[in-house]
């Protein structure tokens, strides 16, 4: 049983060093930042730069008014990070009961009784036979009265009860990171959903234009239908693709409805209006996001920092439970007054006290201690490849969001340059076709050209727009 208990020990103990020797621990971190500061530390834009745009404030990186005021609302009001907050009041009470395990138990009480012993009992016959003074007999009933002071102390000589204090005081960081992962998120959902209701308002602004230009189309077209230049067959397709536009507007009205009662929800209010100023969404700069130094990032992110307490406690769990199969030593000690009469209570002759000192040992039937410390063990693994995969995914994630930020403000370039060819191909087509040099599917296929071209515009600078708030929060910005 013992080399059991040792060899899953140390295979215990040397996964958590392959942990930290592959993903970098606390310290090997710090040392990594130093000497990568020294080095040349390049972005992904090319440039030099030793910030990592993480560690930027919500307040400092966003710079539209009312999506800050929405941010700082949801902090408030969330109410998903409110439960956190009581989690985080729960760890932090667990604290105090783990560090009161390993402080003496001092405590007062008083009790007051009668006893009628039998007379043909042992205490009956010692009553019976004895007096409590000279010519005066045992009470009967014999009363006992008694008030005193009590104290049991565990002396912690292998430091099981202050390393469970430990464990309970990395548990709680820990969850004080879970709650700065959770805002991390929370600002990042509200800033997408942010966007993604100006892009929908510009959207309809799109589809209301493209309502008016067709609809002066189908008078044209009608008129030139009335002047025998066009069959109704131009007519009814021209109508038909009005109908379609005007068909999108309800989707996009109620997506748009959707997304302000979603946001609403972040906020923890039940109704109001979301302020916005759309008609900048296009020309709203992507800021340069720096990836920064790579150790950085992992210091930064709270989901990292969570895993690293995490596995810091189960490792301190372990010695807690290896620590229950050794002797426990404790000391109990009281003092006080007992009488049987109230009056001679407080008198010399009535005071006791006593103390005692106990060692103890589990011998036989030690199977839960077992299951506890293999279950200690079994949580250790299970911590340190949860630690390997908060590592994994974290680079997975800039590394995602680095490609798609790069890739899409080129996307918008090329897209922008496409919508405004196809703008001015709508005019030149209109007086091709009122000239009788083109003819009018061309003016057609003009118009469903330049408005898909549009709303894909606005859908790529959205894609942007989220890229840089994802790799903001990828890189562990937004829970300051």
């Amino acid at each position: 049983m013992k080399t059991r208990m040792k060899s899953n020990t140390i295979v215990a103990y040397v996964m958590v060093l392959l942990a930290l020797s592959m993903a970098g621990g606390c310290s090997f971190l710090k040392q990594q930042v130093r000497s990568e500061r020294r080095s040349v530390p390049y972005t992904y834009l090319g440039a030099i730069d030793t910030t990592n745009s993480g560690m930027i404030t919500w307040k400092n990186f966003f710079h539209d008014d009312n999506l800050l005021q929405l941010i700082d609302t949801a902090l408030v009001n969330n109410q998903e990070l409110n439960i956190i907050l009581n989690e985080i009041e729960i760890a932090k009470n667990e604290i105090r009961v783990r560090k009161g395990e390993y402080l003496p138990f001092v405590g007062i009480g008083a009790e007051a009784g009668i006893e009628k012993p039998g007379e043909y009992t042992r205490d009956g016959a010692v009553e019976h036979g004895l007096a409590v003074m000279d010519n005066k007999p045992f009470p009967d009933p014999l009363g006992n009265y008694s008030f005193g002071a009590y104290a049991t102390w565990e002396i912690d000589i292998w430091k099981k009860l202050r390393n469970a204090k430990k464990a309970a005081m990395l548990r709680y960081l820990a969850t004080t990171e879970g709650k700065n992962f959770m805002v991390t998120h929370l600002v990042s959902e509200i800033a997408t959903s942010y966007y993604e209701l100006m892009a929908l308002d510009n959207l309809l602004q799109i589809i209301d234009q493209n309502i008016e230009l067709q609809s002066n189309a189908l008078n044209i077209v009608r008129q030139q239908k009335d002047a025998a230049k066009v069959s109704q067959l131009a007519v009814n397709r021209f109508e038909a693709q009005l109908l379609s536009t005007t068909n999108l507007r309800y989707a996009i009205r109620q997506n748009i409805a959707e997304t302000e009662n979603h946001i609403t929800f972040l906020t923890g209010r039940f109704q109001g209006p979301v302020n916005r100023s759309s008609s900048t969404f296009l020309s709203m700069p992507a800021d340069s996001i720096y990836e920064g130094i790579p150790m950085q990032l992992y210091m930064n992110r709270p989901d990292i920092r969570q895993a690293e307490l995490e596995l810091a406690a189960s490792k301190l769990d372990v010695q807690v439970a290896r620590a229950n199969f050794l002797p426990s030593l404790g000391v109990r000690a009281s003092t006080g007054f007992q009488a049987f009469n109230p009056a001679y209570l407080l008198q010399p002759a009535s005071l006791l006290y006593n103390m005692a000192g106990e060692a103890m040992a589990p011998l036989i039937n030690r199977n839960a201690l077992k299951a506890a410390y293999f279950n200690a063990n079994a949580k250790q693994l299970q911590a340190v490849f949860n630690y390997e995969k908060t590592l994994l995914n974290a680079c997975l994630e800039v590394t995602n969001q680095v490609s798609w930020l790069r890739n899409y403000s080129q996307s918008l370039q090329t897209k922008t340059e496409e919508v405004n060819i196809r703008n001015a191909s709508i005019g030149i087509a209109s007086n091709l076709f009122n000239s009788a040099r083109a003819d009018y599917s061309e003016v057609l296929f003009t118009q469903q050209e330049a408005l898909e071209g549009r709303i894909q515009l606005v859908e790529i600078k959205l894609k942007q727009l989220n890229g840089v708030v994802h790799l903001y929060t990828s890189l562990g910005g937004g829970w300051r």
